[in-house]
C-alpha cells in the first residue's frame, strides 16, 4: 500500500464559488510521523477516536452529489496529527497554550504526544506550507471562474468537552455555527441557521468560533465568504469514534441545502 495522499481537491462544477474545506476527517499517519509520536498502539487509536471529525469526508460527499451545481471539495488526507491545517504555524495560535498549535505536542487530555525536544519545522515545512498554498490556489481558482468563494468548513465535535478545549464552558448545540466578522456575511450565516434548524437548534462560535480563510485573503477580500459548521458528534455517530447512524444523511440534506442558497 503507497503512503496517503496529503490532501485532494475534488473538482465541482465550474461555476460554482463553494468549497467545502474537510480539514479533520482523515485518521492515516505516515510512517515517518508515526515514530515520532509517543504513544502506543492502543493509546494512539483512543487519541483518533478523539480528536478526528469522523465521517465528515463522506458528509460532504454525500452534500455535493446532492447538490444541481456540484460544490468543489478539498479534503485533508491526512490526520490532524501530523499538523493542523487550520491552526496559526507560529505565536499567533492562542491553542499553543495547550500543546496544539500546527504540530501537536499533546493529546485531547493533555498528555505527552510527542518529545519535549521536537522541533516542529519539519513537518511544517513537509506538510502545513503546501496544504495552505493549495488551499489558496483553489480559492483563487473560485474567484476567477466565479467571481466570489464561498468556504464551508465541515467540522464535529463531542458532545462533552475534553480537557484541551479553551472554550468547553459554553453551549454546545447541535450545530455550532463558526464565524468571522469580515467573512461570515449576515445571509449565509441565515442560510445555515434555516438549512440546520431540524437538529435541534444552532449557536454561533461556542464551543468553537471562527472560520477558515487562506491567510491572502483574510481580511482583505470581500469576494471571499467564509462559515464554519461544527455538528455535535451525537447527533450523527456513535461517539468517540464509531460508526455512522442516520443522521448523517440528514445532515447531508442539510449541507446540500446551504451550498445550493449559498
Amino acid at each position: 500500500m503507497g503512503a496517503p495522499h496529503p490532501f485532494d481537491l475534488i473538482p465541482g462544477a465550474a461555476g460554482s464559488p463553494v468549497l467545502l474545506h474537510v480539514p479533520h476527517s482523515s485518521r492515516e499517519l505516515p510512517p515517518r510521523v508515526r515514530d515520532g509520536i509517543v504513544l502506543d498502539r492502543a493509546a494512539l487509536e483512543r487519541e483518533l477516536d478523539h480528536i478526528t471529525d469522523s465521517h465528515t469526508a463522506e458528509l460532504a460527499a454525500r452534500a455535493a452529489a446532492a447538490c444541481a451545481l456540484t460544490p468543489w471539495r478539498f479534503v485533508n488526507g491526512l490526520s490532524r496529527l501530523v499538523v493542523d491545517p487550520e491552526r496559526f504555524p507560529d505565536d499567533r495560535e492562542e491553542m499553543l497554550a495547550v500543546g496544539m498549535g500546527a504540530v501537536y505536542t499533546h493529546t485531547t487530555h493533555r498528555e505527552r504526544l510527542r518529545p519535549r525536544d521536537i522541533d516542529p519545522q519539519p513537518l511544517i515545512d513537509r506538510y502545513f506550507h503546501p496544504y495552505a498554498e493549495a488551499m489558496t490556489e483553489a480559492v483563487d481558482a473560485r474567484l476567477a471562474d466565479a467571481g466570489r468563494a464561498v468556504v464551508i468548513d465541515v467540522h464535529s465535535y463531542p458532545s462533552a468537552p475534553l480537557p484541551y478545549e479553551l472554550h468547553g464552558d459554553g453551549p454546545r448545540p447541535p450545530v455550532c455555527l463558526g464565524t468571522d466578522g469580515f467573512h461570515t456575511p449576515p445571509e449565509l450565516l441565515a442560510r445555515a441557521e434555516s438549512a440546520f434548524a431540524g437538529f435541534g437548534g444552532t449557536g454561533l462560535d461556542s464551543p468553537f468560533p471562527g472560520t477558515y480563510v487562506p491567510l491572502k485573503h483574510y481580511g482583505k477580500d470581500p469576494r471571499v465568504s467564509a462559515l464554519m459548521i461544527e455538528i455535535r458528534r451525537d447527533v450523527y455517530m456513535s461517539e468517540p469514534g464509531g460508526a455512522a447512524g442516520p443522521g448523517l444523511r440528514e445532515l447531508a440534506a442539510a449541507l446540500a441545502e446551504l451550498v445550493a442558497g449559498a
